[in-house]
């Protein structure tokens, strides 16, 4: 007959796990806690069906272009712009003073064709300086606006062939400080005397109320209108030429402005066979005036 492992002396004084091996059950069957011990609980079998893990909840959560389209809404883009910056009435009679034979050639396509030549440009933006008060409450400042600052606006531009737009900008840079060429036109010198000098003009002769940027999307159906009042070039950067790879010529310009106004408008449907020019025909009449809102 044979012996049972409970009848081995010494059997009481063995570790659970000794037993276990004696008595021919497998260690692995029972869980074991965190000092070694072997529990008298066996585990959960392999059939028992687990909780949902995190990983396949998250994978429930992901959605594809569509549904986050559908979802969140479409999101605008960079590259939808149009800017209109007409001639000033008395920039371009001094352009036409200046330039006689040359004049109609820059302003029309400063009226016409500078809008697509800009190839960046920026938003307008604004805050508030502020003054801190510390004695209305004790132990606690405050801060009170008192006046709204406008950051200047940089354009850069394309250079044309015939060098229209960067004729345009320093004629009217010239015109701003070109005061003193009314005394000198009656003497013949046209600034070209030794003892020339600088007058400015009034600002209402050469800020322009005319300066507009247009944000808009592919479907051309929603724009924005900013409009800045008394605008001007306040400079030129520099524009380096070198010897090298040919790199298409840009210059970059800095208006200054009082104030700008912003105006939300929907633009009617636009065929999508229609040119780019035709799509743009009633935005550019749009911003000039020449329609009325829809």
């Amino acid at each position: 007959m044979a012996r049972k492992p409970e009848d081995i002396p010494g059997f009481d004084r063995l570790t659970p796990r000794a037993k276990l091996i004696l008595t021919g059950q497998s260690v692995y069957d029972r869980p074991v806690d965190q000092r070694g011990t072997v529990s008298s609980q066996t585990s959960q079998s392999p059939s028992t069906p687990r909780p949902p893990t995190a990983k396949k909840s998250i994978n429930s959560l992901k959605l594809n272009m569509s549904q986050a389209r559908d979802t969140i809404g479409s999101l605008a883009f960079t590259n939808h712009y149009y800017i209109d910056m007409p001639a000033k009435p008395q920039v371009a009679d001094y352009i036409k003073y200046k330039h006689k034979n040359e004049a109609e050639q820059i302003l029309n396509f400063v009226n016409r064709k500078l809008g697509f030549f800009c190839s960046e440009a920026t938003l307008p933006v604004s805050s508030y300086a502020t003054a801190e008060v510390k004695d209305n409450f004790l132990g606690i400042p405050q801060e009170f606006a008192h006046t709204r600052l406008y950051t200047d606006l940089d354009f850069t531009f394309y250079v044309d062939h015939d060098y229209n737009l960067l004729r345009y900008f320093e004629l009217w840079m010239d015109f701003i400080s070109s005061g003193a060429d009314d005394s000198d036109e009656l003497n013949g010198e046209l600034g070209e005397g030794k003892n020339y000098y600088r007058r400015f003009r009034f600002p209402n002769d050469y800020k322009s109320d005319r300066i507009k940027i247009v944000k808009f999307e592919r479907d051309y159906k929603q724009a924005l209108y900013y409009t800045f009042i008394n605008a001007f070039p306040k400079g030129l950067t520099a524009i380096p030429v070198s010897y090298g790879p040919a790199e298409l010529l840009k210059v970059t310009v800095t208006l200054n402005y009082d104030r700008y106004n912003v105006e939300r408008s929907s633009l009617q449907s636009v065929a999508t066979s229609l040119s780019v020019e035709q799509k743009l025909k009633p935005l550019v009449e749009r911003v000039r005036g020449t329609q009325q809102n829809p």
